[in-house]
């Protein structure tokens, strides 16, 4: 059941799920979207909305068959989510006739309101035939794996045997994960207070706590005080991967984080090293969510609103002993927490994107000293932008020494019983790691 906190009716979260939907599919983000929603609407209406893009390629498949040409945007959008929530019973948030009705009477009180009636004739029909729709939309592959066309393709090229355990997990809801901030508390005294205040958790990874319920971050026990954040198991792997072994004589280590923003990875490796750290993003806007990230967490470095690909603008001449590329990338690897990615992305954004990242790595690794390290990492499970194109920039880089790192990461979901796996340490996002040393 997707949980939907809120005292408005039911009516007003779905003109603003619907909302959020129709911006997606304008092309925007579903985040200024959420954003723009007033407060007391806005975690309902997530619920929902996620749910919705989770189910949005069967929705449409239903719609074409319910009405040959679709209504207005904004009518359709509201359609489209309406049959994304109640078209399997065991997934929906409420009872299907419920959701009918409520979905009717918010066409009525906002701008669909001339398409109401129709909306409530393709609704109703769909309850009357249900059965036979849904059954027709199963010979569409983006109705049955709610995933661009192209992108199955793709995951079907790059991953033969694991494309459809790929997105399963895509389409299953991600757990909230917390990484504990050693400097302020430990991993076992958190699941402790956790315990005592009656909320069930379980460990993962070496950092990481994984809650059996997800809440807001304010309500998360020592979230505003900095004991913990917000951050998946697989992005949790990036500190201890890059200071692993690192430990210059004398002095703090010297760090860039490239691509920093909004400033997570950049806070774990000053909870793990007393470390000079220089943590870039291209984007002022985002460069101020890690200023403000690190003093939630008491933290400090050196906060630089620039371009990486272009460091005489920015960088002092020093090498740095470590640097971390978290590179702009198709955010494949994380479409269970951001259900909107896979609606957004166009199959030429991952060339694009694979130029970007080869252009960065060839900027950035003379920048690092000899016998330093980069680790190079994307929230991506496409080939192009993991193993290719770590594989091409060794063939042109022989200085270049491959270490040990997890290298492909698939995202892991499963079935939860109250939130909690067996295996947690399996519960994570889609990640690629390739840690590379520069030969002294």
């Amino acid at each position: 059941m997707v949980q939907t906190p809120s005292s408005l009716p039911l009516w007003r979260l779905l003109q603003a799920a619907s909302q959020v939907v129709a911006a997606v599919r304008a092309g925007q983000s579903a985040t200024p979207a959420l954003d723009r929603l007033a407060p007391a609407a806005r975690p309902g209406a997530q619920a929902l909305a996620f749910h919705a893009l989770r189910h949005l390629g069967r929705a449409e498949a239903l719609r074409r068959q319910l009405a040959r040409r679709p209504p207005p945007a904004g009518a359709d959008a509201l359609l489209c989510t309406a049959l994304a929530l109640c078209w399997r019973d065991e997934e929906a948030p409420f009872e299907a006739f419920t959701l009918v009705d409520q979905a009717v009477e918010a066409a009525k009180r906002g701008d669909a309101r001339g398409q109401a009636s129709f909306i409530n004739a393709c609704l109703r029909r769909f309850l009357r035939e249900r059965a036979a729709l849904t059954a027709a939309s199963e010979r569409d592959p983006v109705a049955v794996w709610n995933h661009p066309k192209w992108w199955i393709d793709l995951l079907r090229q790059d991953h033969p045997s694991q494309w459809q355990r790929i997105i399963d997990a895509n389409n299953a809801r991600a757990p909230m994960t917390l990484r504990v901030n050693l400097r302020r508390t430990s991993r076992e005294d958190y699941l402790r207070s956790l315990q005592a205040q009656g909320i069930v958790a379980s460990a993962v990874g070496e950092h990481g706590v994984i809650l059996a319920q997800p809440r807001g971050v304010h309500e998360v026990p020592g979230f505003d005080e900095g004991l913990v954040s917000v951050q998946d198991a697989a992005a949790q792997l990036a500190a201890p991967l890059l200071l692993r072994e690192l430990a210059p004589a004398g002095r703090s280590l010297r760090i860039l984080d490239a691509c920093a923003a909004p400033g997570g990875k950049t806070a774990h490796l000053l909870e793990l090293a007393d470390a000079d750290v220089t943590a870039l993003d291209i984007s002022p806007e985002r460069c101020e969510r890690i200023g403000q990230t690190l003093a939630r967490l008491q933290l400090r470095a050196q906060v630089i609103a620039a371009d990486a690909g272009q460091p005489h603008a920015w960088w002092d001449g020093q090498l740095f002993d470590a640097i971390l590329l978290d590179a702009p990338c198709s955010a494949s690897g994380i479409v269970r927490r951001h259900p909107d990615v896979r609606w957004l992305r166009r199959a030429s954004d991952i060339g694009q994107l694979a130029a970007i990242q080869a252009r960065l790595l060839a900027t950035l690794w003379p920048l690092l000293a000899p016998g330093g390290r980069l680790l190079y990492c994307t929230c991506s499970v496409f080939r192009a932008e993991g193993n290719g194109q770590l594989e091409t920039f060794l063939a042109h880089n022989k200085e270049a020494l491959l270490r040990p790192a997890p290298g492909q990461l698939l995202p892991e979901s499963g079935d939860m019983d109250n939130g909690l796996r067996d295996n947690r340490g399996s519960d994570h996002d889609g990640f690629y790691y390739a840690l590379l040393e520069k030969a002294a």
